[in-house]
């Protein structure tokens, strides 16, 4: 570790915590990971395309894997406890009636036949990090688990470099690395799966200087079910003379389980030709990355204080969200949590080069602190660009209940929200610890893309923030989540407690779900949930899944309703 600048120690959470189960530490990462590029969009994999060349067993995957075609688990088999509960959150438990393993394409058109059959209500996993009961869920039936295929490789025949659904984030920058020097711009946490991922039009570390992970999308194989109830897989691509290119578009921000169960995905830059070098389809990430973690102690924090610190974050998060910045290389987030955790926590990193990167993180730490304190601690390290990329956000968040909502911001907090902020974060009729609002720079690269190019349609915000707030025991549930929703829902009073794209706010993010929104308790705008998660892109969306999905077998809470209803 080498220090920015030195710095007293950090001081200790108060001995006298609610719940002692949450370390500071741990608890302040978590909340982090919140922001962190998280996948939280179902764990399912989304749609799909057809068979192409790939594994073994003709759909991908390792050889070997599966050879006799898809398992079908029951709760009696000893392998079904796992997989059932690999879910990022314990607050929901689902019993499906089987479970099946795949390790192919092939496995998958099998298996969605068969729950088709069996009138079976289907849900889809990859990496699990679903924070609403998509998957996990007394009325899911059958759980199609695509952790088998996890093949990450460069496709002769399409030119682009393949990814299958199960494969995560971690899997996927060691393989694109390792093998031809590239990355893909996706998420901090490198336990998500690409299933969730990358139809949510999933962000991370290196969003700012190369744009979002969809962007890079050429192509997806999806596993889909026609009005007879035939399935079968197509593959659609973002060639202008694709009959099925809406499939590819609607995979480029339209959410996960919506339309089918994505198989793989082909990558490719948007500017990339068929005959380019491989070496060159896909960003060239940095040999190091400068990454660091701070903390501002709450200790003699006044709500003045409080409030030039999440100002002057927000304030450089709007003169720096350009397409162009020369700050494009430096990503941050700003975790700000409850009294009771004892310090707020700020994780980021930068890829410029050597002093470079120095200069531009001293000058942002710098403009955090200008009339107020600095932090409590900072420690900084330069690693190796891929140590830095599977190091992720620190620790694992599996274990806790959680409950997350999000919201763009086009504009930083207003003064009024910030105190709201600052009266939710020092409340003392709640004994609520690991809550927090984590605000994550965003901007840059991926404003350069219009708001209908892909299906994600929030290309001019300049900040991302998560409301997370995570429990262990089951009995905290109402005390948590109130907290949370009063907390989200006071930050948006006058736009009747949502973000409703405006001149601050820009809706909500589909890769952090939020039934909440759909909830007229908590949602009283005129505003739904389908805007402001896509915005003007919702009717075409609603299309897509109309032709693609005509029974409605592909379904959760949040899923795309179909064009006709």
């Amino acid at each position: 570790m080498e220090p920015l600048s030195p710095s007293p120690t950090p001081t200790p959470s108060p001995s006298g915590n609610q719940d002692q189960r949450h370390p500071r530490r741990t608890v302040l990462r978590a909340s982090a990971a919140a922001g962190a590029g998280l996948a939280l969009v179902s764990g399912s994999a989304a749609v799909g395309s057809a068979l192409t060349s790939g594994g073994s067993n003709g759909g991908g995957g390792e050889a070997g894997w599966l050879p006799d075609g898809p398992r079908r688990l029951t709760p009696e088999d000893p392998r079904y406890g796992h997989l059932a509960a690999r879910g990022a959150s314990n607050r929901f438990e689902g019993r499906p009636d089987h479970i099946y393993l795949v390790g192919s394409t092939e496995d998958v058109v099998r298996a969605v036949r068969r729950a088709v059959r069996d009138r079976a209500r289907l849900a889809v996993r990859s990496g699990g990090h679903c924070f609403e009961d998509f998957v996990d869920s007394r009325e899911v039936q059958a759980v199609i688990d695509m952790s088998p295929m996890r093949e990450v490789s460069f496709d002769e025949k399409r030119r682009a470099f393949v990814v299958e659904a199960g494969a995560t984030l971690g899997e996927v920058y060691r393989k694109l690395y390792l093998g031809w020097g590239v990355t893909l711009p996706a998420g901090y946490h490198p336990e998500v799966g690409a299933g969730g991922h990358v139809p949510g039009g999933g962000y991370g570390p290196l969003c700012r200087l190369f744009g979002l992970v969809s962007d890079y999308l050429y192509a997806v194989e999806v596993v889909v079910v026609d009005r007879e109830g035939a399935a079968r897989a197509v593959v659609a691509t973002r060639d202008r003379d694709d009959p099925n290119r809406d499939l590819w578009w609607a995979h480029t921000g339209g959410g996960g389980g919506n339309f089918g169960v994505v198989t793989r995905f082909w990558f490719r830059a948007p500017d990339a030709s068929a005959d380019t070098e491989p070496s060159h389809m896909l960003p060239e990430p940095p040999s190091t990355a400068l990454t660091f973690t701070g903390e501002w102690s709450w200790k003699g924090m006044d709500e003045g204080d409080f409030t030039r610190l999440v100002r002057n974050h927000g304030r450089w998060a709007e003169r720096n969200a350009s397409p162009r910045d020369r700050t494009a290389a430096l990503y941050a987030e700003l975790a700000l949590t409850r009294r009771a955790a004892g310090t707020h926590m700020l994780i980021g990193q930068v890829t410029a080069p050597g002093g470079e990167a120095r200069r531009m993180l001293n000058d942002f730490v710098g403009a955090l602190s200008a009339g107020t304190a600095r932090p409590s601690s900072l420690e900084v390290r330069r690693l190796p660009w891929l140590t830095a990329a599977l190091n992720g956000s620190g620790e694992p968040v599996g274990d806790w209940h959680v409950k997350i909502k999000s919201a763009f911001l086009r504009r930083r907090f207003t003064d009024r929200q910030i105190s709201t902020l600052y009266r939710h974060l020092t409340r003392t009729d709640t004994s609520v610890v690991a809550g927090s609002v984590a605000i994550n720079t965003y901007g840059g690269a991926v404003n350069k893309r219009s708001s209908t190019a892909t299906a994600m349609p929030h290309r001019d915000a300049v900040l991302k923030t998560a409301y997370f707030a995570s429990w262990q025991r089951p009995e905290q549930a109402k005390e948590y989540l109130a907290w949370v929703r009063e907390c989200y829902r006071d930050t948006f009073a006058e736009t009747g407690g949502v973000p409703v794209p405006g001149r601050t706010a820009d809706g909500a993010f589909i890769n952090y779900p939020d039934v909440d929104l759909a909830d007229e308790r908590w949602n009283t705008s005129d505003t739904s949930w389908l805007t402001l998660y896509y915005k003007q892109n919702a009717p075409r969306l609603r299309r897509v899944k109309e032709r693609w999905d005509p029974r409605g077998v592909f379904r959760h809470t949040l899923s795309v309703p179909g064009g006709s209803r």
